[in-house]
């Protein structure tokens, strides 16, 4: 067997991390701007929405050491390199996520009833500031956003940076306007209305992971039936898929074959013809596949057998 190369294109991986580069560059200086702008306003909305650039800063600093480490060989002790470790890193990135979403809406309501003053004016300044920074970035990540999985995460954590500032310059926009100085309480929740579905579906999907499930959109009673209809295979047994990292599934099984084809030289065919299944025909393709083919009489000697 030949191992597959998912090294991709070298000079475009270099492209994809100058432009995560550059986006977390713009998206640093932009927290900083808006952590000394809420000091100056008071604005809760406003420091929300720096909170909430922090956790993309980590999502997009993760993003660039993903990138990274993914061009590290594999060895004898990590057999996937570092694959996943951007597992790791957004498992605490959405609990971070879900910390500052709790936070802003046990603050808000307290602001509800209890507005301090905010400076409209200076408020409206620093969120413009944000907002053109944000569609900077996003200029910056749009061309490549489809190449990977960092890059689709990169390009959604500073679309979210950029709705955030929206909601931040409407809110000073309807303080300066009316004086209801519970916008600024009212923006910083629809932040937080923002951040806490993001927070649990990337909390779910780093679960999925870390506990070994199935690929999403992979139904193993399908893969089943499938190879069970490929000639010369009679039963299918210990199959197993899982998702190593972000675009890596995995698949095991053991395959019991008819017994003349360890005998007429046929098993290396079936061999190729299962991984070119699984490979081809299903929705998730999967690249990185095992089968140990089997004589009908095997299993009587497997202690454990698994289904």
């Amino acid at each position: 067997m030949t191992g597959h190369d998912h090294g991709g294109n070298a000079p475009a991986k270099k492209g994809h991390r100058k432009r995560i580069a550059i986006a977390l560059s713009i998206t640093s200086t932009i927290f900083i701007a808006e952590i000394f702008g809420s000091i100056i306003t008071g604005s809760l909305a406003l420091l929300i929405d720096a909170a909430h650039m922090l956790t993309d800063l980590l999502g997009l600093t993760m993003a660039l050491v993903a990138a990274t480490l993914a061009n590290r060989p594999t060895s004898a002790k990590r057999t996937w390199g570092f694959a996943r470790a951007e597992v790791l890193a957004a498992m605490a990135q959405a609990t971070v996520l879900l910390a500052v979403g709790l936070f802003v809406f046990v603050e808000g309501i307290q602001r509800l009833f209890a507005p301090p003053e905010i400076a409209s004016g200076e408020l409206i300044i620093f969120g413009a500031i944000g907002l053109a920074a944000n569609i900077a970035s996003l200029l910056v990540l749009s061309s490549s956003r489809s190449a990977n999985f960092n890059l689709r995460a990169a390009f959604l954590e500073v679309m979210n940076d950029a709705l955030g500032s929206v909601a931040v310059i409407v809110g000073a926009i309807v303080i300066m306007l009316t004086g209801f100085t519970q916008a600024d309480a009212i923006a910083a929740m629809l932040i937080g209305a923002l951040i806490i579905p993001r927070t649990l579906k990337l909390l779910k999907e780093t679960v999925d992971v870390l506990l070994e499930s199935a690929p999403a959109g992979l139904n193993l009673d399908e893969v089943r039936d499938h190879l069970l209809k490929l000639p010369h295979v009679v039963a299918v047994h210990d199959l197993h898929a899982s998702v190593v990292a972000s675009n890596m599934p995995v698949l095991s099984a053991h395959v019991v074959v008819e017994d003349q084809c360890f005998q007429d030289g046929h098993a290396p065919r079936i061999l190729d013809d299962l991984q070119q299944c699984v490979a081809h025909d299903f929705k998730v393709p999967i690249e990185h596949s095992t089968f140990q083919l089997e004589p009908a009489g095997h299993n009587e000697h497997e202690e454990v057998l698994h289904t």
